[in-house]
């Protein structure tokens, strides 16, 4: 079978705007090429090694890539990609050369060949995230491995956003508390929560693709008994009162859900949100404290920003 790969050239600070673009516009899912990873180190304190290779990514920027099945027209669809990269821009978004090209592709060419890069990684002290074909072993009895399936719409779970935010959870969720994940994705931050030790995780997104992805991968961890997720508009309608919200999205998405936080976490209940790049954190911490949250701390990584918070 044949398929359009269409590939967009763009920043990592568009990488989640651009991605939610291509899937509005009707693709299934996207890949993501970082080049940040090439220099990271990835000889970490955990002793992983991962041999990449510099072609499969580019020089600077990020490729966000989707495939299109044969009956889909793929002029029309980059033509759409354009437009919507345009409305991101003005947004205030710098989506950088926003370059988007289409070529034709055989289903093997893709279809496999990306899953040789992607291994197991140690996140945090506690996590470590693998995809679901790849054998291991963890190396004590605390480390706790996430089963991931990325051949979604969600990536790998190694993006900086992702791990800031599962370091912050290993470091203020207490054991049988209760989590809620707002715009859960992929369900990656639902399925950390329970292998740290919540008792229950509330997953919720407005985008039923996330919702069918999250459910998938719950079920994948075996952990559907405590994980629920749901179709949700942020946390609207959420009568209960649970620990710990967290959230990794955008702050412009953040600040319209920050009222609701008082109303939502127990007394003492913390807030943990991430997908926040530096020049927007000013924005997300006076939200915060605007709505009566104490900033508990502040943690930076390639640009992007996660930030604790507690309700008195």
């Amino acid at each position: 079978m044949k398929w359009t790969e269409v590939c967009v050239h763009t920043t990592n600070e568009a990488v989640e705007a651009v991605s939610n673009l291509l899937i509005e516009l009707g693709a299934d899912g996207v890949s993501i090429e970082d080049s940040e990873v090439l220099t990271r180190n990835w000889t970490n304190q955990y002793g992983e090694i991962i041999d990449l290779n510099p072609d499969d990514y580019p020089a600077e920027g990020v490729r966000i890539k989707t495939y299109l099945p044969e009956m889909v027209s793929g002029d029309e669809f980059i033509s759409q990609v354009k437009a919507g990269l345009q409305n991101i821009k003005e947004s205030g978004l710098d989506v950088g050369l926003a370059k988007v090209t289409g070529r034709e592709v055989d289903e093997e060419d893709w279809a496999n060949e990306w899953k040789q890069y992607y291994k197991p990684i140690r996140v945090t002290e506690k996590l470590t995230i693998k995809p679901f074909w790849e054998e291991y072993t963890p190396t004590s009895e605390a480390e706790q491995v996430i089963e991931l399936d990325p051949g979604m719409a969600f990536g790998t779970g190694t993006h900086p956003t992702t791990t800031l935010s599962m370091k912050l959870m290993e470091k203020y969720l207490h054991p049988n508390c209760t989590v809620v994940d707002v715009g859960c994705g992929s369900g990656i931050l639902s399925i950390a929560a329970v292998k740290l030790g919540a008792k229950q995780a509330l997953a919720l997104d407005l985008d039923p693709i996330a919702v069918k992805s999250a459910s998938e991968n719950v079920v994948l961890n075996g952990v559907e008994e405590i994980v629920q997720v749901k179709e949700a508009d942020l946390l609207k309608g959420m009568g209960e009162r649970t620990d710990v919200v967290v959230a990794n999205i955008l702050a412009e998405i953040i600040v319209l859900f920050t009222h609701d936080l008082p109303r939502v976490l127990v007394p003492g209940g913390i807030f943990i949100g991430s997908g926040i790049i530096e020049e927007k954190a000013d924005l997300v911490i006076q939200s915060l404290k605007t709505n009566g949250l104490q900033i508990l701390e502040t943690v930076y990584q390639d640009g992007w920003v996660a930030i604790a918070a507690k309700k008195w």
